[in-house]
């Protein structure tokens, strides 16, 4: 029975915690614009894509190289 009044207790606690984090972002204006952080994520991964392509071409070219040389 005692570490149902434990669980209970916990869990309220984390409960409250989590509404205080919510409180905090909203008055902070995190949630203002979600939009851009979206763009933010797809443009920053659009570029670890085009640099990973521009190492596989850079690899490709010296691969080249070393059999012709």
């Amino acid at each position: 029975m005692e570490l149902t009044w434990i669980a209970i207790v916990a869990s309220l606690c984390m409960g409250m915690g989590a509404a205080l984090v919510f409180v905090f972002a909203v008055k902070k204006n995190y949630f203002k614009n979600l939009e851009d952080a979206k763009y933010h994520m797809f443009w920053s991964d659009m570029g670890d894509q085009a640099d990973s392509n521009q190492e596989e071409q850079r690899h490709g070219e010296e691969a080249s190289e070393a059999q012709r040389g």
